[in-house]
């Protein structure tokens, strides 16, 4: 089953907290603690979110108040961002004001909400009349201007900066005709607001694996309750007494039947209930015969039983409480909670041992157990209904019990009186010595400050706690799941349906933030904590869950829920992967490709799980994200259009697909008939006033698309291929493509052929091989791989006519060697070096504006720049001046960009990271990463520091001469020949050690 499941959008997504206190039942103060249960947040954390001015971050900020105001609670966000820096003192007032007037200031960007985030729904109501007054009065599309005036007039967007209204209009408008309708502004806001959805689902993605690993289990009565034991076997106990031990992945280890057999007139003992006693390795289980019994879990022989309970224990509960100490609990058929508490847990066990033996287990009525110095014994009406579950909660400290009685479906309660009462229990049974107590024959009511009842429709059959998220959830007969607040009992916090079905089982996995829930049509569910939706839905269709629903369990060390109905399944959890260690990752996926959008100042980068994401330049921040972009196929590769406001994708799926990358609106697919083969490069280029998509890959030949205006299909079929391409094109698959305005398309393919085509003629210009590298004909050559991988034009030399028979492009070749070729008169190869340090073939190249810097990114993460302003005007053989090198991602580099007029570097890899750096090597950050940067503001910057993961690969060691020299094996084997008839000799004499003459270690080859 796909991760792809749909999810119900809500806006309930506050995180529950409360202050620390002793016990759940203790009244919370009234003023700001108030505040803080009911909202999740502390007066900072609100005083933190609200703006200056108490009001809507737009409303009454103008821009000249903004550039000269910055309060307290700004500046130091702004200082937060560089504790490490040392060239400017904290608190300096004029870095503030550097700081405060820089292009990408957080400052600004704080108060520069996206107006699409804060139009409300009577906005789009004034905005819809006054586009159909502009239709009634003969115009149907907006320009910019009297778009602006719109968006202006509008109640609560009088204060949005002009540039906010631009920048929404440009996405709309990603024709670039200046124009706007109705449709395609609804259009936009829709897309928008459904893909963020689609991102948050992403971000809390949890799936089981269907359908369910199935256990059949033998013919005979259901079980009854499933438990993970400490060891993680997993132990099912049936009705009529028989104990499964299972592993993990439900093989039977062990099985036993713990009730004795009986004569056909005697009724057959069923076990209610079972719980564990961990620490002691016992398993206690509750029988219809009103008893507990507790065995051996490792061999299941009898220990001791108390019998003659006032009712048959329904459900059971064990904690221990400290050392030697515990507490056994259980809710009974009169609406009760029973409760057993011990001390010297270890003495009473064996002294009950070897108490008389009924039916050869030995044997304890309750009333004598009450004896015991140790044991205290509780019971209190809680219910008007049988008790449908109990637990114990040490960290609160408090028992929740449930029923299906209306008016006391939950309560949640102490475990002792209160103080009055519990000091006439100490003078009855505190002193250490036995007295006689005689038991209630009717249930004590708790005092109203000792409990919290909480009124549902239909009761509780189920519940959970999690002290971490402070949540109560329950579910029942009226198929919904409650949220609450446990110290509110007056009405849940959130309602969560779904289910067709009473829900039968409830558990908050608190680690991964959901919340599990079981119905009773075998219906399982995902639900995220935070924003209350449903993550996934396994239906009994899908998961082969078939028949009455009897047990539950979700168990945390296997990501797994237990289900026992006619057999016993294991619904495996899968969430989203989660990187370990201090790597920062921009992708869960390693990316593929990225690009810079110059018109909106974005980065977008795409991965192999075909998932797009948008970043803000100025920040590292992410402003959006689209996934399933091309199915599940990976995206190899991206272009953009001549005015940077749509781009187009490349996948393996052999489709290219034409998006408005800011709201994830998919305009156009381009495809071949039939089965397409894997796209491997893209490009946009305009070659008068038309305009073409050009795609290669595994196909092997070159597609052409036309973007035109006219064009108004979705699915749009390539242009009739070149002849030349047909005939003598490319013989294998074709893996990157360079365009040279106005006419030159040069292809380089897996033979290392290059081929220079004119577009307008579709016929070939020149095409040549990539030559052999200088020791291909050594003894110790072996084959390279020879495809090109990255062409790029010298476009400044480019039909210069001084500089024809200059190089004009550069090609990516094996071991590092980068060859450069004149393209003219038939082509020629000019000259080629080799990238010195790491030798491992250059996967892209980048050129600055002016053709003077010459970037280029290997398998291993490497960048190098190279100096080539004056190189390869005519053959030669000195290799170009080597600028700068650094290490920028650990894997291979799949994307190189130079952005923002030659100042940075855009680089991507497998490594699933997108990083910017300065074109000095200086790193800025990964987008992605917690912390948010100002470009234009040094101080911002990681550097000195490097990423992680690059700092500590063993690749990053600095070159050394002797490091870098090859070892000659047959040398080396030699040396330790002569190192072994050395110490022979030693060993033979007792004179000093033999030495070897001049002339024999002159004749010794060393190791270095």
């Amino acid at each position: 089953m796909p991760l792809g499941r749909k999810k119900r959008p809500s806006s309930a997504g506050a995180k529950l907290e409360t202050q620390n206190m002793l016990s759940i039942l203790t009244e919370p103060v009234h003023g700001a603690s108030i505040l803080n249960q009911k909202t999740g947040m502390g007066y900072r954390q609100l005083s933190a979110r609200m703006p200056p001015t108490g009001g809507m971050i737009l409303s009454n900020i103008g821009p000249t108040e903004k550039s000269q105001q910055c309060p307290d609670w700004q500046e130091k966000e702004l200082l937060r961002q560089e504790p490490r820096r040392h060239s400017i003192a904290m608190g300096d007032t004029s870095k503030l004001s550097i700081r405060q007037h820089r292009r990408g200031d957080l400052a600004n960007k704080l108060y520069e909400l996206k107006v699409e985030h804060v139009v409300s729904y009577d906005n789009l109501k004034h905005l819809k009349l006054a586009f159909d007054e502009f239709a009634k009065a003969g115009i149907k599309k907006l320009d910019y201007p009297q778009f602006r005036s719109v968006v202006k007039k509008c109640s609560g967007l009088h204060a949005v900066k002009n540039a906010q209204i631009q920048q929404l209009f440009m996405k709309i408008d990603y024709t670039g005709d200046g124009m706007i309708e109705w449709h395609e502004f609804c259009t936009y806001m829709h897309l928008e607001y459904k893909e963020k959805e689609e991102t948050v689902r992403r971000s809390t993605m949890a799936t089981f694996t269907l359908p369910a690993k199935i256990m059949h289990l033998s013919r005979g009565e259901p079980v009854l309750e499933i438990q993970a034991a400490h060891d993680g076997t997993i132990v099912t106990v049936r009705e009529d007494g028989v104990v499964n031990y299972w592993s993990p992945k439900l093989q039977l280890k062990n099985n036993k039947n713990v009730f004795p057999e009986r004569h056909i007139s005697q009724t057959q003992k069923r076990a209610t209930d079972f719980v564990f006693m961990t620490e002691y390795d016992k398993l206690i289980i509750g029988t219809g015969a009103r008893e507990i019994q507790i065995y051996e879990f490792s061999s299941l022989e009898p220990c001791c039983q108390i019998s003659a309970l006032e009712t048959v224990p329904l459900n059971l509960d064990y904690c221990c409480t400290g050392p030697d100490k515990c507490l056994i609990l259980y809710g009974d058929t009169q609406g009760c909670v029973n409760i057993l508490i011990m001390k010297s847990v270890s003495e009473t066990l064996r002294l009950w041992k070897k108490s008389p033996q009924v039916d050869n287990m030995p044997n304890i009525s309750l009333d004598h157990a009450a004896q015991f110095p140790n044991i205290t014994y509780l019971r209190w009406k809680v219910h008007q209904d049988w008790v449908s579950k109990v637990k114990y909660f040490h960290s609160i400290p408090a028992i929740i019990s449930a029923s299906n009685h209306k008016d006391s479906a939950l309560v949640i309660g102490c475990l002792l009186p209160s103080a009055d009462i519990r000091q006439q229990i100490n003078e009855v049974c505190g002193d250490g010595k036995p007295k006689k107590i005689q038991i209630p024959s009717s249930p004590q009511l708790r005092p109203a400050g000792d409990q919290k009842v909480f009124a549902v429709g239909k009761g509780v059959m189920s519940f959970d706690f999690s002290k971490s998220e402070n949540l109560l959830v329950t579910g029942g007969m009226d198929k919904l799941l409650r949220m609450w607040n446990p110290y509110m009992p007056e009405r849940p916090t959130g309602t969560l349906k779904g289910h067709l079905a009473p829900i039968f089982y409830v558990c908050i996995a608190s680690e991964d933030g959901h919340i599990f829930s079981v119905s009773r049509d075998n219906t399982a569910k995902i639900w995220n904590i935070q924003d209350h939706t449903c993550l996934f839905t396994a239906h009994p269709q899908e998961s082969h869950i078939e028949g009455e629903l009897s047990a539950c369990l979700y168990s945390s060390d296997v990501k797994g829920l237990y289900i026992s109905a006619d057999s016993l399944a294991l619904l495996s959890l899968e969430t989203k992967p989660q990187h370990k260690g201090r790597q920062i990752v921009s992708h869960c996926e390693p990316v593929l490709c990225c690009g810079y959008s110059e018109e909106f100042r974005q980065v977008v980068s795409c991965s192999e799980g075909s998932v797009v994401k948008v970043w803000d330049v100025d920040t590292g921040a992410q402003v959006f994200e689209y996934g399933c972009a091309h199915g599940q196929a990976a995206i190899t590769c991206m272009a953009f259009d001549s005015n940077g406001r749509r781009l187009v994708t490349g996948g393996r799926d052999g489709s290219l697909k034409m998006w408005n990358f800011n709201n994830g609106e998919c305009l156009k697919i381009l495809r071949a008939d039939g089965r397409c083969a894997e796209i491997c490069d893209c490009s946009y280029l305009k070659l008068h006033r038309s305009a073409f998509v050009i795609s290669v890959g595994w196909g092997r030949r070159i597609d052409i698309y036309s973007d035109s205006i006219e064009e108004t299909r979705y699915n749009q079929k390539p242009k009739p291929s070149w002849q030349d391409d047909v005939r003598i094109g490319h013989k294998e698959d074709i893996l990157c493509i360079a365009h040279c305005a106005p006419h030159l398309l040069a292809t380089g393919s897996y033979d290392s052929e290059i081929i220079v085509w004119n577009v307008v003629s579709g016929r070939i210009q020149c095409r040549f091989h990539t030559p052999q590298t200088p020791d291909a004909s050594s003894s110790t050559y072996v084959l390279k791989n020879t495809s090109v991988l990255s062409l790029i034009f010298l476009k400044t030399r480019a039909f210069v006519t001084e500089l024809s028979s200059s190089a004009w492009l550069i090609s990516s070749g094996c071991q590092g060697y980068l060859n450069f070729w004149s393209v003219l008169n038939g082509g020629k190869f000019i000259t080629s070096f080799q990238d010195s340090h790491s030798k491992q073939q250059n996967v892209k190249l980048a050129l600055t504006q002016d053709d003077s810097l010459l970037f280029t990114a290997d398998r291993v993460g490497f960048i190098s720049v190279y100096d080539v302003k004056e190189y390869a005007l005519h053959p030669e053989q000195k290799p170009p001046e080597k600028v700068k090198f650094w290490r920028a991602h650990i894997s291979r580099i799949t994307g190189l960009k130079i952005i923002e007029d030659d100042q940075f570097l855009l680089t991507s890899s497998v490594d699933c990271s997108v990083r910017l750096w300065n074109v000095n090597g200086h790193f800025i950050g990964t987008f992605g990463q917690a912390e948010s940067w100002s470009i234009h503001n040094p101080s911002s910057w990681k550097h000195p520091d490097v990423p992680y993961e690059v700092l500590v690969d063993p690749l990053s060691m600095p070159s050394h001469p002797i490091l870098e020299k090859e070892i000659n094996m047959a040398n080396f084997l030699h040396i330790e020949m002569n190192e072994s008839v050395n110490k022979e000799m030693d060993n033979k004499s007792d004179s000093p050690s033999i030495l070897m003459t001049k002339t024999e270690r002159a004749s010794t080859p060393h190791l270095f």
